[in-house]
């Protein structure tokens, strides 16, 4: 698979997202409080890396996630905006390093590092078909999210 796509380090992106009900951590089940929960923060988080990158890659060409490391530092409350900003760190043949961050509208709530590969749809699929019941082992080469 080619891997020379215009990704480079330095490169930038930011989302905002509002913290609704269905991202709390009493919805999702990682607590109990209607504060915006880890596992979303998580995800908005990867939708940035995403969105990112994803303009740079040609049709059937994604990415996967593969590695978050990340602290939740401070709780955010449902109907507050969150801004999460992330900037590309390393590239390394299929695989992209981020630096990522998010600010809720008083302070820094979440801050890490964040990994996805590069990788053929078509082929990525196609190894999933291996682990559905009845179709196999399911051995192949590329993973993630």
């Amino acid at each position: 698979m080619e891997t020379d796509y215009p990704i480079e380090v330095g490169m930038k992106g930011e989302q905002t997202f509002l913290v609704e009900e269905r991202f709390t951590a009493g919805h999702v089940g990682s607590g109990s409080l209607r504060v915006l929960a880890t596992p979303s923060m998580i995800g908005f988080m990867e939708r940035t890396a995403t969105g990112l990158i994803q303009p740079r890659l040609p049709p059937g060409i994604s990415s996967v996630g593969v590695h978050v490391d990340v602290r939740h530092l401070a709780a955010t409350p449902v109907g507050v905006e969150v801004r999460v900003a992330c900037e590309v760190t390393g590239v390394e043949g299929r695989r992209v390093d981020f630096k990522v961050e998010a600010w809720d509208e008083v302070e820094l709530i979440g801050q890490g590092a964040h990994q996805r590969y590069v990788i053929d749809v078509e082929r990525f699929l196609k190894r999933l078909e291996n682990k559905l019941p009845g179709a196999g082992t399911g051995a192949g080469s590329e993973s993630g999210s």
